[in-house]
């Protein structure tokens, strides 16, 4: 078995030797002679600071990336993002946005008569509202981190910040509701660009 990391070293088939000699090169900060032994690869992973290595703190660049190819960590995308809304990815037949709902604060009341929408919190707690007509929401659930909103094309539906921080959300068109690469800032800059169509 052979795992790869940027250092080197074998594991040994045998069970009667449990030692493992680990090299780390200069960049580690350690002489390039200089070696250690651990007991095993757990009592190893344990000790090594893997965060050094990693890109995993750095900030997504959090632009439109559509139509090319695109894999993302969406969880951490989605609760960096603090603009209202922000169009990560536009394709032909669907978009990805990224928002930020203050507290108290909510979506804003809307229909779409021909685009499905899939909406999934990850951070902070809501309630949605759905309806047939603007005067006629009879559909209303409490959502929270990890919940999925489906709205189908053509229902008025609204989604309202019910706690005490920014509820971050991540939200599908299909096909695409904004201009490639949208950005708004505020809901005030969100609703004036709606105004203007």
């Amino acid at each position: 078995m052979y795992r790869k990391y940027p250092y080197y070293y074998n594991f040994y088939p045998y069970p009667c030797l449990p030692v493992i000699p680990v090299y780390y090169p200069n960049y580690l900060g350690r002489s390039s002679n200089q070696y250690t032994s651990y007991n095993n690869e757990a009592d190893y992973d344990s000790k090594f600071d893997f965060s050094r290595l990693s890109d995993d703190d750095a900030p997504i660049q959090l632009i439109d990336y559509g139509p090319q190819p695109f894999v993302v960590d969406i969880d951490k995308a989605t609760k960096q993002n603090n603009n209202f809304r922000t169009a990560l990815w536009t394709g032909s037949h669907l978009q990805l946005t990224l928002m930020s709902i203050n507290p108290g604060d909510d979506i804003g009341l809307e229909m779409h008569p021909n685009v499905d929408q899939f909406i999934r919190v990850e951070e902070g707690n809501g309630i949605v509202r759905m309806g047939n007509s603007r005067n006629n929401l009879d559909f209303e659930e409490k959502v929270e981190d990890d919940f999925a909103i489906i709205i189908p094309a053509g229902k008025w539906h609204n989604v309202i910040n019910t706690g005490n921080k920014p509820l971050k959300v991540y939200s599908i068109y299909a096909p695409p509701n904004h201009p490639h690469s949208t950005v708004h800032v505020t809901k005030e800059d969100a609703e004036a660009a709606e105004d203007g169509h």
